[in-house]
């Protein structure tokens, strides 16, 4: 029996990891719960599966959870300190790192340095400080593996191969909810239209992103350091049916891909049970009911956001953090209408090439240059 930490319990993923763990026929333990304000549902979670301590980020929050528990429930943690804690916990085999944002990045970084298994649904710490987490992980002899769908279909697309023989990754992109229109019209569109993606309900960050592209750019970033390959050696392929999650091509022109319904539980269990299955009883996937998969090529004339990540893998060190934070600011600005659509792309282009980059040392450096970005971007929009 594995004994989980879920980081991030009470998000989408963190949720929908209860769920898989629920169906699991009792493979799984939980043993620790962290969120970040959210205390009714945290409680909620803690009294259903019973983990030795729980933390919440949001001391106010923390304080009403230990209330509600009362003296017989789990210890309960306090503040970004807790929840770091909760990552290196002697009792725990797995985390799920779910927290969203620059703010996982130091459980995802004390994780490894506790020789925990990662299940990784925070892309901002590969952005952040890819390339520490990945050596120092090879130095702990830590297993990362990937719960974002895309990168999780590179994993199993890659499983039996050798690594020599990849030629090309090919990450998989919905083209978000701008896709069909014009480019004359982008500079105008609004925050709720750019909000109503065409397949899945998310966060307004993450589907600003995808609308920009800025996501699948975060994405190739976060491939480059998961899986030691070349960015120029990383496609962004187009699919708005969501059916092909990612694809690998190998040398002799063979492509292995990953398909499935679109459903987040796939990616999370086989991260968690790994290297075996679990059934879930998920939707079968029906492709003669689909009929046929599209695929276009992204247009970086129309999105040039996805573009910037290339260009910070180039400039290398804190660059890919500096872009982060000042995709987070410019995405805040456009949601309170104070930049528009197209500005976004702009604004992070302007940042990047204003940024001296430096080698990524520590995890408090990468946060600096994330912080940096975003002071950058938030001057821009403001003059």
């Amino acid at each position: 029996m594995k004994r989980l930490a879920i980081l991030g319990s009470t998000g989408s993923i963190g949720v929908q990891a209860l769920d898989v763990v629920a169906r699991s026929g009792g493979r799984f333990e939980v043993a620790a719960l962290a969120a970040g304000s959210n205390a009714d549902l945290l409680v909620e979670q803690a009294r259903r599966w019973r983990p030795r301590a729980v933390a919440l980020a949001d001391p106010a929050a923390a304080r009403r959870a230990r209330e509600l528990l009362g003296p017989g429930g789990p210890e309960v943690l306090e503040g970004a300190a807790g929840v770091t804690a909760l990552a290196s916990l002697g009792e725990v085999d797995v985390v799920l790192a779910a927290i969203s944002g620059g703010a996982g990045l130091a459980s995802t970084a004390a994780a490894i340095e506790a020789g925990k298994t990662v299940g990784l649904a925070n892309k901002e710490s590969m952005v952040l400080a890819g390339e520490l987490l990945m050596r120092r992980a090879a130095e702990k002899g830590v297993a990362i593996l990937p719960v974002d769908s895309e990168h999780s279909a590179i994993f199993q697309s890659l499983a039996g191969h050798q690594r020599p023989h990849v030629r090309r990754l090919l990450l998989t992109a919905s083209g978000g909810p701008l896709r069909t229109v014009p480019a004359a019209e982008l500079a105008a569109v609004t925050p709720a239209r750019a909000l109503k993606h065409p397949n899945w309900s998310m966060g307004a960050k993450i589907t600003i992103d995808s609308a920009t592209l800025m996501n699948k750019g975060l994405e190739v970033i976060e491939a480059r350091w998961l899986f030691d390959v070349d960015p120029r050696r990383i496609d962004i392929v187009v699919h708005p049916e969501s059916i092909v999650h990612s694809m690998v091509e190998y040398v002799d022109g063979s492509v292995v891909a990953q398909l499935g319904v679109s459903d987040m539980r796939g990616p999370i269990s086989y991260a968690l049970a790994w290297p075996e299955r679990i059934p879930l009883e998920l939707p079968a996937l029906d492709l003669p009911r689909l009929g046929k998969l599209t695929f276009e090529a992204p247009d970086p004339a129309r999105f040039p956001a996805f573009m910037l990540a290339y260009r910070a893998l180039e400039l290398g060190g804190t660059a890919p953090a500096a872009l982060s934070g000042a995709d987070e600011a410019a995405v805040a600005a456009f949601l309170a209408g104070r930049c528009s659509f197209t500005r976004i792309a702009e604004v992070c282009a302007e940042v990047l090439e204003a940024l001296a980059p430096e080698p990524v040392g520590s995890v408090e450096q990468a946060l600096a240059a994330s912080d940096w970005g975003r002071r950058q971007a938030e001057r821009r929009v403001a003059g």
